[in-house]
């Protein structure tokens, strides 16, 4: 019999009086985490000299643990500050001839898709957006995909789309890209805590934020590179690593950056096992959708039938009268009225609220965003 596991708020400093319900954007360090995070600080300003001269094996150390989470290669493994550096480190290592194209998908990030811009106007390439319709299934997702992969240099897709909260079936993206020839980057920036090894498909480069799901500082993130583009794989930043014959290491030191939150971020993966996250996270799935439901109903709406059976995300539908052509403004309304915390997503003339769950929510937070929610839209 499986345990049903309590809320555990008490290992974070959230205001209690807020409803924290939008951990897929910023997530929400532990307090562990915090408390790590100050004294690397404290240890940092009592003598940088000590610091920088010692950081690097903290580095490793941290590296190491890190890779050894998403159950990925140590030696194709390098820190970056979040999953859009990811992406264009990719782009920058890959080679794309005037001419060919930057395949993506019109569920991609938008940050991604401005790098993937900037890089086709640099090379003189052209981007190439594939519609995906949000409830289509695995086998439709690869057949639209494929079809347009001709003189492409490069296919950009996620693993667990943001705008969206769709699951694309990487695997056989990967396969069906390389048996075109094609180079594919994976952004699985909501990947880490949510899909098991999601480095593990065989994509030329994936990369993924730990700051999400694993709860860990934020700037923290990972590139997996494979391993016939490794020595080609330069930082973004140039500095004393860069002609490091090694991949990671290479990635490590970047003069005086900040390293306390890659240092201090398996403190979050202890906090996860402390957690029993392979129990937990199906119970959190549980939760959002328990909880999308009930504010779906509040609404007069429904949640979106969406490919996403491992993630912590939901879309409910707004109703249609909703604008959201002041979102950031509705945002501010309803934290400050209703004091909770969401965000909102569109896809096509279709308008959401996309809720996420994370181990310190509970079903009545879902019940009390509820309550008002409908009064605030009106």
């Amino acid at each position: 019999m499986v345990t049903v596991l309590s809320p555990r708020p008490d290992l974070w400093t959230l205001d209690p009086g807020v409803l924290h319900l939008n951990h897929g954007s910023y997530g929400a360090v532990p307090r562990r985490t915090q408390d790590v995070m100050a004294a690397l600080r404290i240890e940092m300003d009592a003598n940088p000299m000590v610091w920088f001269r010692t950081v690097a094996d903290r580095l490793t150390t941290s590296r190491l643990a890190l890779a050894a989470f998403l159950e990925t290669d140590p030696a194709g493994f390098a820190l970056v500050p979040n999953a859009s550096a990811g992406v264009t480190v990719a782009l920058a290592t890959l080679p794309i001839p005037a001419g060919s194209r930057i395949v993506l998908t019109d569920h991609t990030y938008g940050a991604v898709r401005y790098a993937a811009e900037r890089f086709a106007k640099a090379h003189q390439a052209e981007i190439v957006i594939v519609h995906i319709p949000l409830e289509a299934d695995d086998d439709t997702v690869v057949s639209l995909i494929a079809e347009r992969l001709d003189n492409a240099s490069v296919l950009i897709v996620d693993q667990i789309t943001s705008g969206t909260a769709k699951v694309l079936p990487v695997d056989a993206l990967v396969e069906a890209a390389h048996a075109h020839g094609v180079p594919i980057v994976v952004d699985g920036a909501h990947a880490p805590a949510l899909i098991d090894a999601p480095a593990a498909s065989g994509a030329d480069f994936w990369t993924g934020n730990f700051h999400k799901w694993p709860a860990a500082p934020r700037a923290t993130a990972g590139l997996v590179v494979a391993e016939r583009w490794r020595t080609a794989t330069m930082p973004l930043i140039v500095s004393w690593s860069e002609y490091d014959e090694r991949m990671p290491e290479r990635f490590d030191m970047q003069g005086t950056y900040d390293y306390v939150p890659w240092i201090a971020a398996p403190e979050s993966l202890r906090v996860l096992a402390d957690l029993d996250w392979p129990t937990r996270r199906p119970q959190l799935t549980a939760l959002v959708e328990e909880g999308a439901r009930i504010v779906a109903k509040s609404l007069g709406t429904g949640v979106a039938e969406v490919v996403h059976p491992p993630t912590t995300m939901r879309l409910v539908e707004l109703p249609s009268s909703v604008d959201l052509s002041g979102g950031d403004a509705l945002k501010m309304r309803i934290s400050r009225e209703l004091k909770a915390e969401i965000t909102f997503t569109g896809f096509e003339d279709r308008k959401f609220i996309r809720l996420s769950a994370h181990a310190y929510n509970s079903v009545a937070d879902y019940q009390k965003l509820s309550e008002g929610l409908s009064r605030v839209l009106a």
